[in-house]
């Protein structure tokens, strides 16, 4: 209860001083994206959004960082949902909406039924957090429509990695949160990667993955659950053995991008997996990374596609 009344108690003072600033500025239309607006309150209802879910307290010197992270993430979601309104058969089932939210919660430390409590609390209708995780079911549905016929994976790959996993009666396992920024060239790529670093000081690693990631982790705050030291690939393993819990791995370049795993935790357990169940999970990872990769593709070109004009 405490924990609830202080998240209730930081937001609202945050939006005191954040209103206060913009007392004098009636809601206007801040951005167009083709057709569709967006008003300044949705830039505000947006920094609410990002500090309840990333359970940060507001700071003036977070101001700038958080109007810019808020500014992307509406921009990004309004070109998601443009994209996605092209394809009206797309459906999503309540009990995935709410195993989303579930997992939304978890990553802060509560249940579904609190979250909605103190969203009510600040003054943000819930069914704004429900559209939000309904909209990213609906576009990685879309992405695996358009590309299923490329998710594709190698499993001879797959069964060499099998041959260096050895039984063993304990395996390590590791809770993982992850941030993918997309791909950028050799002149930009120092900038970018310091940028994701100072946004996950300001405004939290759950909050960044939230706002930036590529990755379809990124509706869940980049939560990848608990993962089992045997589907890790090598080169990753050795990052996330070397990394404390609460701490952060250096930035590690993939063919999809940029990484950042976040170790929130470790523990050793009895291994009851077959061989048979890591090559699945291993396969399905797989798949994960090349959605990632279309993922990125397809919304860089919807991106293009549209006029965003800024007011």
């Amino acid at each position: 209860m405490i924990k609830i009344k202080t998240i209730i108690i930081f937001i609202f003072i945050a939006m005191l001083s954040i209103l206060k600033a913009n007392a004098v500025i009636k809601d206007s239309i801040f951005a167009t994206v083709g057709s569709k607006a967006i008003t300044q309150s949705d830039i505000i209802k947006e920094i609410k959004i990002i500090l309840i879910l990333s359970g940060q307290s507001f700071t003036e010197g977070q101001r700038e960082a958080l109007e810019g992270t808020a500014v992307q993430t509406t921009l990004k979601r309004t070109i998601k949902q443009i994209g996605v309104e092209s394809f009206p058969s797309l459906t999503v089932e309540q009990n995935e909406i709410a195993e989303q939210l579930e997992r939304l919660a978890q990553n802060i430390d509560m249940d579904a039924e609190t979250l909605e409590s103190i969203f009510i609390a600040n003054g943000i209708e819930f069914s704004n957090v429900l559209d939000q995780l309904t909209l990213e079911l609906k576009w990685n549905k879309l992405i695996r429509e358009l590309y299923f016929d490329k998710l594709i994976v190698n499993l001879e790959e797959i069964d060499e990695k099998l041959k260096l996993i050895k039984p063993e009666k304990e395996i390590d396992e590791y809770l993982l949160s992850e941030i993918i920024i997309k791909p950028t060239s050799s002149e930009t790529l120092d900038f970018e990667i310091e940028e994701i670093k100072k946004k996950i000081i300001t405004n939290g690693f759950e909050s960044v993955a939230l706002t930036s990631s590529i990755s379809e982790t990124s509706t869940k705050s980049g939560d990848l659950g608990w993962v089992s030291e045997n589907i890790i690939s090598k080169t990753l393993r050795s990052h996330v053995k070397n990394t404390n819990v609460g701490n952060i791995t250096k930035p590690i370049f993939l063919a999809e991008g940029v990484l950042f795993i976040k170790v929130r935790d470790k523990r050793k357990l009895k291994n009851n997996k077959t061989l048979e169940d890591i090559k699945n999970n291993l396969i399905n990872i797989e798949k994960g990374n090349i959605l990632t990769m279309y993922s990125s593709s397809y919304y860089d070109r919807l991106r293009r596609s549209l006029t965003i004009t800024y007011y």
